[in-house]
């Protein structure tokens, strides 16, 4: 039984075959093909209108780039003037604060000196 399927379902797919590549050909014969005047107008339409999307993103990726380069340099330069700033201030708080202490230590050494004047007087004067 198994060898008469065999036969018969080789059978169906020659015919299938057969009538695939006969309907193919129908169908071939029903298209309207463009005569070479259509063809050529609608290759120059599609060449057009592929050059025109091509220039308008050329002309897009030069000017993101232009304004990615410079927007890039603004923020460091930005980032520079803020570094320096900030080490400047940090450098004048830094030399308040020693001539502060200086200062103050000047002011102590001559307290203390003036004490020292006061007493050698009082010792003097006796």
């Amino acid at each position: 039984m198994a060898k008469k399927e065999n036969k018969s379902a080789k059978k169906e797919n020659s015919k299938n075959k057969k009538s695939f590549f006969k309907d193919f050909k129908a169908e071939l014969k029903k298209v309207v093909w463009p005569t070479p005047k259509q063809l050529f107008n609608n290759t120059v339409v599609v060449i057009t209108i592929v050059l025109v999307v091509a220039a308008i993103v050329f002309v897009l990726d030069v000017a993101f780039e232009s304004l990615n380069k410079h927007g890039v340099e603004k923020i460091k330069s930005s980032i520079t003037t803020l570094n320096e700033t900030n080490s400047n201030n940090t450098t004048e708080e830094t030399n308040t604060n020693n001539n502060s202490t200086s200062s103050e230590e000047t002011n102590v050494e001559n307290s203390q000196k003036n004490t020292e004047q006061e007493n050698t007087e009082q010792e003097n004067a006796e």
